[in-house]
């Protein structure tokens, strides 16, 4: 099932995303939350386009008390910034003030001359958890999205850490929904800029697993329903300009596209 978050009339609500073409796509509103046992109320409102002037409009899929990431995950990405490969999951934190939506802005930050796209496969965290074992990752996760971990790599690179460079305000796109049904174990991850291939994998080439994943940050944290991890991003990121229109698409799930901007 796909879960969208999304306003109408101003009021926020989540739907289930019924259809397969983007033209005739429609979401039966959720009586309640998702990560509980919820009811489709059988209110359908329709889904139109980005670029049309529907009263609907998509928001990120869930509003994480903190965005968990795990860095050089992917061999080849990491060979290819010079990084040599970890033994162990690299994580660190997006703030939830860098979490925007399909057809959102990225705001080029100011303080930087060469911003990067990152595709990702995202995981959604459906309960509380804390030390989940292996075997039980499977019960703790609600489903998957797209994300685009936007770094300011010549901050990364200057600052010797992250929290900047990877924290700033609409860094963290999330979307267009969360999948609920879904193999994540070997996916096509590919990304485009203005409509050019600029990455393409499979999250097979993770050097450590999901499972890895969340294993590890549990021992350290709770997880919180809505919580996010980013997995790693496959080779060939690259430079973002102000008017670029970038686009994550994930096999099973859907696009995320956004468009840079200059912060105003």
């Amino acid at each position: 099932m796909r879960i969208a978050r999304f306003s109408i009339d101003g009021n926020v609500a989540f739907g289930a995303v019924e259809g397969d073409k983007p033209d005739e796509l429609v979401l039966d509103i959720i009586k309640g939350i998702p990560f509980t046992d919820f009811e489709l109320s059988g209110t359908k409102v329709p889904l139109a386009p980005l670029d049309s002037k529907t009263r609907v409009r998509l928001l990120p899929p869930v509003l994480p008390n903190k965005v968990v990431a795990f860095g050089r995950n992917y061999a080849e990405h990491a060979r290819e910034l010079g990084n040599e490969v970890p033994d162990a999951p690299f994580a660190f934190f997006k703030p939830a003030t860098s979490v925007i939506g399909p057809g959102d802005e990225i705001q080029y930050p100011s303080f930087s001359q060469e911003l990067h796209h990152e595709a990702e496969l995202a995981v959604v965290i459906g309960r509380m958890c804390r030390e989940v074992p292996r075997e039980r990752v499977k019960d703790v996760i609600f489903g998957y999205t797209c994300a685009n971990d936007i770094t300011a790599r010549d901050v990364q690179r200057r600052e010797k850490q992250w929290a900047r460079a990877k924290g700033f305000d609409t860094s963290c796109p999330l979307g267009p929904w969360v999948e609920t049904e879904l193999d994540p174990s070997d996916l096509t991850i590919q990304l485009t800029v203005n409509g050019a291939q600029r990455q393409l994998g499979r999250t097979s080439e993770m050097i450590h697993t999901i499972e890895d994943l969340i294993v590890n940050i549990t021992e350290a944290m709770t997880l919180l329903p809505g919580d996010v991890i980013l997995t790693g991003t496959p080779a060939g990121v690259g430079p973002l300009n102000v008017g670029d229109e970038v686009a994550v698409t994930i096999e099973g799930i859907g696009t995320l596209t956004n468009k840079v901007i200059k912060r105003g």
